[in-house]
């Protein structure tokens, strides 16, 4: 069929459906393929060019009145598809589990107002599409054919399908315990004379890949400043179900990845009363020998669960947006999650003032900022003042920002006397998220930031292959207390010579092994999950290939053995 040319033709259902369907189609491609945004006019010409050609909606016998219908097969595939595009431009990388969390823990109060008006856009458009696709299967007997076979192509390409599909085979084929069996209770058994306090500042997304001056400049040079003064560790990559901020909390806290409670399982999409009940973190063992703990953070603690945590595990004080709102001298001085980062460490200093008044005892103070939080970040008026107009987009503006008021603060307290025997930890809570700089990031090798500043901290720098997981016992052990094998959770000691999970099996290997983790699962969400039923059968012996391999799959197996652990 010839390429119309009259205005009449033009003005035709059909070329305005094939024409949001092209469009559709060449957005998908350039956000799947990451080809530059004029990827979509060239593959929208290119669609409507072979719908010319091939005469698609022009049939020459059309479908009759009687035949049309209003409904395809491939309409919940394309919308699991535009969930996905949504997902990946949204955040980088889909993450299933961070789904899943998020739908139980809760999402009000985000304060993404960005997000919701793409998500909006997201809505819209894919009825657009709907109807369009409706059309054109209603009025074309060839695509109506095609229709079923379509939707298969479209449900099996889907990587959000084939995330679930897979943990689904591996739960079912395999036995689902081998990260539990490498699982050590946290445990204290000594604790130091004098306890330091601690200060755990999370620098929302501020990787310390930014640290890299040839590629992101000096955005990261105050950390930097503060690394030279203490231990700056490097390699601490990010493992599955490690990367959004609760997770990253859970990780670096808990010494183990977050899996939802939910996932493949009767609780799947039931609110969360509370959060890893199962296990001990950071705020357990410290409030158990004698810390009084305070969590503030600029956005709303309703948010993803965070309010839930702390106060299940050992915090005395939990304050987030709706607790310290009122209490700014400007009400209307907030980004769309909450404080900025300026308003929220003036709180921070004020909450530290009140425990080091109190003399009762070591205090801990968790403070998570949003300075960093992709796409663009929310960088304070300080910093405005200091380093001038903010584009709105430029993220490395924001990572300059974030590092500076966290210099800043810990300066500001020092300076005070606040921070005498304190142990400072500066943490990403976990790799960012889709930003300006994203290919630049993505170019090579991304690790988390982690710093440890203190009076017996010694100065330097610590490369291994660890993770998040490894940052809970570390942090035990900078405070002073000795603890079992110098493990607690999934997590070794950096400051010990015992190897990581990560050197001992490989990032790929324990990514695998989560997919198939039931166990421990069952053991962080102890109480709310369903309790499998104790099979009648006889237990199989299971046979590991070295010895090494059987001391490993239980980290204390050694001292039954009467082997003597490494210090």
């Amino acid at each position: 069929m010839p390429i119309p040319f009259t205005r009449h033709e033009l003005k035709h259902p059909r070329w305005w459906s094939l024409l949001i369907i092209g469009s559709c189609l060449g957005y998908a491609v350039t956000a799947l393929t990451r080809l530059p945004l004029w990827g979509l006019p060239v593959v929208t010409a290119a669609w409507l060019g072979l719908a010319a050609w091939l005469g698609w909606g022009a049939p020459r016998h059309p479908a009759s009145p009687r035949s049309f219908r209003v409904w395809s097969w491939s309409l919940v595939p394309i919308a699991l598809w535009g969930l996905y595009i949504y997902l990946s431009e949204s955040f980088g990388i889909v993450d299933l589990s961070a789904v899943f969390f998020h739908l139980q823990a809760g999402m009000t109060d985000h304060g993404g107002v960005s997000r919701v008006g793409a998500a909006l856009f997201y809505t819209f458009s894919m009825a657009a599409l709907f109807v369009s696709f409706i059309w054109l299967t209603g009025h074309d007997s060839l695509w109506r054919r095609i229709d079923p076979f379509l939707a298969l192509v479209l449900l099996a390409s889907n990587p959000l399908l084939y995330g679930v599909t897979q943990r689904g085979a591996a739960i079912v084929t395999d036995d689902g315990a081998w990260l539990e069996r490498q699982y050590v209770e946290p445990m204290i058994l000594d604790t130091p004379v004098d306890p330091p306090n601690l200060l755990f500042l999370y620098l929302e997304s501020i990787e310390r890949t930014y640290a890299d001056r040839e590629r992101f400049g000096d955005a990261y040079a105050d950390l930097d400043a503060i690394g030279e003064r203490g231990l700056v560790f490097e390699g601490v990559r990010q493992l599955d179900n490690t990367g959004w901020t609760m997770a990253g909390m859970i990780a670096s806290q808990c010494g183990t990845p977050l899996m939802p409670a939910g996932l493949l399982h009767d609780r799947q999409f039931s609110p969360l009363e509370r959060v890893v009940p199962g296990i001990d973190c950071l705020g357990d063992l410290l409030s158990e020998h004698g810390y009084r703990l305070s969590y503030l953070g600029g956005a709303s603690t309703a948010f993803a669960g965070k309010g839930l945590f702390y106060k299940d595990h050992g915090f005395d004080t939990i304050l987030g947006r709706e607790d310290l709102q009122p209490r700014l001298d400007d009400p209307e001085y907030l980004n769309n999650w909450g404080l900025y980062d300026d308003s929220l460490y003036d709180f921070t200093v004020e909450e530290i003032r009140r425990l080091d008044a109190e003399a009762d005892g070591p205090w801990g103070v968790v403070n998570l900022s949003i300075t960093g939080h992709a796409p663009g970040g929310y960088p304070a008026q300080a910093c405005l003042d200091r380093q001038g107009e903010f584009d709105g987009q430029d993220i490395l503006f924001s990572v300059e920002c974030s590092a500076w008021l966290a210099r800043r603060l810990v300066e500001r307290l020092e300076r005070e006397g606040l921070l005498d025997n304190t142990l400072v930890v500066l943490a990403s809570d976990h790799l960012t998220m889709r930003v300006s700089a994203w290919e630049e990031l993505i170019h090579g090798e991304r690790d988390n930031t982690f710093i440890l500043l203190g009076p017996d901290i010694p100065v330097g720098r610590i490369s291994r292959k660890a993770a998040m997981i490894d940052v809970f016992p570390t942090i035990l052990e900078a405070l002073g207390f000795t603890i079992d094998w110098h493990r607690a959770g999934l997590g070794v000691s950096l400051l010990s010579g015992e190897p990581t999970l990560a050197e001992e099996h490989g990032e790929d290997v324990i990514n695998a092994r989560m997919r198939e983790e039931t166990a421990l699962q069952q053991r962080l969400w102890e109480g709310l999950t369903p309790q499998q039923q104790e099979s009648q059968a006889e237990p199989q012996e299971q046979v590991l290939e070295t010895p090494k391999d059987a001391i490993m799959e239980r980290p204390d197996a050694s001292r039954d053995e009467g082997l003597t652990p490494g210090q």
